[in-house]
């Protein structure tokens, strides 16, 4: 077995066993960067002399040596180019004060950076295509999206070019990628990873850290990493109970689980998912009752208000106003129509002309909206849907065309209706990687728990990996 077929922790045994050195792990994550880059776009900043001069010094920790990609938002590397997928930033060579926490927890548990990795611009797209970087290609198929934002980190980690790579979700920038490119992904409750030291909340709350990973345990043992608030944080989630690496090996019990494969379209309406996507639904469904939980269909009656399209639209056209208008204080400068995606350009526009009262009552609407979504949660332990609504479409299918350009974030909607739920109501979810279609494209679908659930997710997730291990066949590619 090569070390790309190794998840993190396989890795971090091999440096602890004395089977492998730190340096070893880095030089071989390098040379698979070397040799897939250039063809999938996954990684814009590689970090290679530092991580090398470093490598065997690296604390030791839990992932002592095991070589990591940054995502090119939110999350910051130290003296190191951040462009959040905007190209004025990279333009202007705009480099990062400090180590974000999260990077600090990351080096403290021993994890060595290798590099950045492609995002859509300001993260706004479920397909890492910005203007300033070539675009990064799913490694099951070069012509097709990895999802996104996070998409340069799942073409890596799908690639095996490091064995996990951090992340974060806004709308479900870690589920969707990790569900195009055959992945566990997890988005953690909000509060439950700190943002700072430059954040206390992105978008209201809506944006959450941490990692695309190959296995549920690295997922569990890098949230025990990075759980926790720091003082200043605004809020945090409820608290964890135990390690949650100890999740992945405790029987979840008998569950009832509820499914759902209709959506909620940006035009108000409701519609039936993908065949392929409804064919992994019940391919899970199957596999959990022949696991002893009770299955059935249910659909969260809250989620199909059509009043959560205008709301939600509305606090991220604010959220892309600030993050344009920061960008904008630290480049001393206005930014101009020409130098930005048209989408972006509309969203700003857009967000300009929300009210402060409308901001609030959007955030009204939706916390009054989660607290029903709750109610389901009272009557089943975990709610199963497709993470998003169709295979892995082709690379440009999100481009807003020049006669309507918020074309892009209504297709985007569409797409990824189930994930931007979580966002907006706070709780748990991930995309677990069980099954494909028939041109062999990934097709994840989406564990939703009740707020501050993690565990439960773990063990579910962990008795699934089990009961059908996960497949990377893209690191042979």
């Amino acid at each position: 077995m090569h070390l790309s077929d190794l998840d993190a922790t396989a890795q971090a045994a091999l440096v602890k066993s004395g089977d492998a050195t730190p340096r070893e792990l880095v030089d071989a994550a390098i040379k698979r960067i070397e040799r897939h880059n250039e063809e999938l776009g996954a990684v814009i900043v590689t970090l290679f002399d530092e991580a090398r001069a470093t490598a065997d010094d690296a604390p030791h920790g839990p992932f002592r040596g095991v070589p990591i990609l940054i995502k090119d938002i939110c999350a910051t590397v130290g003296g190191v180019l951040y462009t959040a997928g905007l190209m004025p930033l990279r333009r202007a060579n705009y480099r990062s004060a400090a180590d974000s926490y999260l990077v600090a927890a990351l080096r403290r548990a021993g994890f060595v950076v290798v590099g950045k990795t492609n995002t859509s611009e300001l993260g706004i797209l479920p397909s890492a295509e910005p203007p300033g970087w070539p675009p990064s290609r799913n490694p099951y198929d070069r012509t097709r999206t990895t999802g996104g934002s996070s998409g340069g980190s799942a073409a890596a980690v799908a690639a095996g070019m490091v064995p996990v790579a951090h992340g974060n979700d806004g709308g479900g920038s870690i589920r969707i990628p990790s569900s195009c490119c055959g992945l566990f992904g997890l988005k953690p409750s909000r509060g439950r990873i700190s943002l700072g030291p430059d954040h206390g909340e992105i978008n209201g709350g809506l944006v959450n850290e941490h990692v695309l990973a190959r296995s549920v345990r690295d997922s569990a043992a890098i949230l025990d990493v990075l759980a926790g608030t720091v003082p200043g944080d605004p809020y945090s989630a409820p608290p964890q109970l135990g390690p949650y690496i100890s999740e992945v090996t405790v029987p979840p019990g008998k569950l009832k689980i509820a499914f759902a494969t209709r959506h909620l379209t940006p035009e108000g309406t409701l519609r039936e998912s993908h065949p392929d996507c409804i064919a992994a639904v019940a391919h899970v469904a199957k596999l959990l009752e022949s696991l002893g939980h009770h299955v059935e269909p249910a659909e969260i009656p809250a989620t199909t208000d059509p009043q959560w399209v205008p709301n939600f639209l509305a606090i991220w056209a604010v959220g892309v106003t600030q993050k344009l208008e920061w960008a904008q204080g630290v480049l001393g400068r206005r930014i101009e129509s020409n130098e930005i995606e048209s989408l972006t350009w509309g969203l700003a526009e857009l967000g300009r002309l929300v009210s402060g009262a409308a901001y609030a009552n959007a955030w009204d609407w939706i916390h009054g909206a989660s607290r029903r979504v709750a109610t389901f949660f009272d009557r089943y332990d975990l709610w199963l849907t497709p993470t998003v609504t169709e295979p892995p479409v082709p690379l440009g299918t999100f481009r807003s065309p020049p006669d309507d350009i918020l074309a892009g974030i209504f297709r985007a909607a569409d797409f990824a209706p189930f994930t931007a739920l979580f966002n907006s109501t706070g709780q748990p979810a991930c995309s677990i990687p069980l099954y494909r279609n028939a041109a062999g494209l990934p097709i994840g679908t989406q564990l939703a728990a009740a707020y501050g659930r993690e565990d439960l997710l773990f063990r579910v997730a962990a008795q699934l990996e089990a009961a059908q291990p996960f497949e990377h066949a893209a690191t042979r590619h």
